[in-house]
């Protein structure tokens, strides 16, 4: 039997069943890192190399942690031999979730069952560059046949938009979401809105990485404008970057030298929501947190602020370090503990690679898993019709009715 196969993850009855109703539904990625540029100029990848380790920093921290020289993650060594190291990686990753995505992706896009390891890695790499030669496997192809309905991409304040431009008569709509720094907010940031509202926004994306005062006004002001647009704003809480300032200096941002930070958040993201909400200028709000012990500050901090809108606030997904089954199963547990889970808007990417959609399916086994236990359980009846509605509201219907963007 395939490693990858119908059910994968799911572990009972009714998780299988549930997953049978959501699994064909489109994809809303309202947070992703993937490029507009390559994206409007139909990119292909020139192999297996750029497409699954290009700017993929959680593949490149399990190689160094291998103890694969840097030449064969960032420098120049050819690519066969970068992608032949990444094979030989594989084989250690027993419970990590690279494993899993990685051949996620070979079975979705490419229909290899193998196991990538030393052995398979020359067979894997031709099948897969064989079909990165044809049209279908470009950027907006694996977009397509990923089945994405809306990719919200992460764009500075300053960007032209002119690849969104480009792209506004492909099937798939690819929306910019405005992404300051926080730290730095310019005269003229409110042009820079109307003209990002002009063009589609309907979403903002802040990185947290404190919750001093500078923040706190900071994310005050901006939350007014966003408030006066209609716009969702998501603050993304936690992360202590850059931990490696020879690395940061040799290799710049981004590169797979961030971790998690574990500073207080209640009273700071309190002060926030609460001026907003007192002046009538509280937008939509997505909140995540990267360290863990944050979940139940989130999963409370949620209910002050309700109302008007269905699942007004959200508890975003699990993120980053998150981005796994323990932690997303914590998430939704910790979201359902309390307060609704039923109107949790669902997964995102959050990547930078064109193969990443498979995380959705990713997301949606582990949810329907997740549902199915507490059925077998006993702790909710098996109501299946409204079962499945509840698992294909959170994988799409949702976000649909959240985001104006639909």
């Amino acid at each position: 039997m395939s490693f990858i196969n119908d059910k994968f993850m799911l572990k009972n009855d009714t998780a299988i069943e549930l997953y049978e109703a959501v699994k064909d539904l489109p994809i809303i990625d309202y947070h992703c890192h993937i490029s507009p540029k390559m994206i409007a100029e139909n990119y292909k990848f020139k192999n297996a190399t750029e497409l699954f380790l290009g700017g993929d920093h959680y593949k490149w921290r399990q190689m160094r942690t291998n103890g694969v020289d840097e030449k064969y993650i960032t420098g120049d060594a050819p690519d066969y031999e970068k992608w032949l190291a990444f094979a030989k990686t594989m084989p250690y990753l027993l419970g990590n979730p690279l494993y899993h995505w990685t051949h996620l992706e070979l079975k979705r896009y490419f229909d290899i069952d193998e196991v990538l390891c030393e052995e398979s890695a020359k067979r894997i790499w031709d099948k897969v560059n064989a079909c990165l030669e044809r049209d279908e496997f470009s950027t907006q192809g694996l977009i397509k046949r990923s089945g994405v309905e809306v990719i919200c991409t992460t764009d500075a304040p300053y960007d032209t938009l002119e690849y969104h431009k480009a792209l506004k008569d492909f099937e798939v709509k690819v929306i910019p979401a405005w992404r300051p720094d926080i730290y730095d907010i310019k005269p003229d940031f409110g042009e820079r809105m109307d003209y990002f509202h002009e063009n589609g926004c309907r979403l903002a994306d802040h990185a947290v990485d404190r919750m001093d005062d500078e923040t706190i006004n900071a994310l005050i002001t901006l939350g007014r404008e966003y408030a006066k647009r209609g716009w969702v704003w998501q603050l993304h809480i936690g992360a202590l970057r850059n931990n490696n300032s020879r690395m940061l200096k040799k290799l710049g941002p981004d590169t797979g030298f961030d971790s998690i930070n574990d500073f207080e958040i209640a009273r700071g993201l309190s002060k926030i929501l609460d001026t907003l909400d007192s002046e009538g200028a509280l937008p939509k709000t997505i909140l995540y947190c990267l360290n863990p012990k944050d979940n139940y500050v989130l999963g409370t901090m949620l209910g002050n602020f309700q109302g008007g809108v269905p699942g007004k606030i959200q508890f975003g997904s699990g993120w980053w370090f998150n981005d796994q089954r323990d932690g997303m199963v914590a998430q939704m547990r910790a979201l359902a503990n309390l307060g609704m889970l039923s109107r949790f808007v669902g997964m995102l990417t959050d990547s930078r690679s064109f193969v990443s959609y498979t995380r959705h399916e990713y997301f949606r086994r582990i949810l329907c898993n997740l549902i199915g236990e507490w059925v077998e359980d006993g702790e909710y009846p098996r109501d299946m019709d409204t079962l499945k509605k509840i698992a294909r509201d959170i994988c799409y219907f949702n976000a649909k009715n959240y985001f104006d963007f639909c």
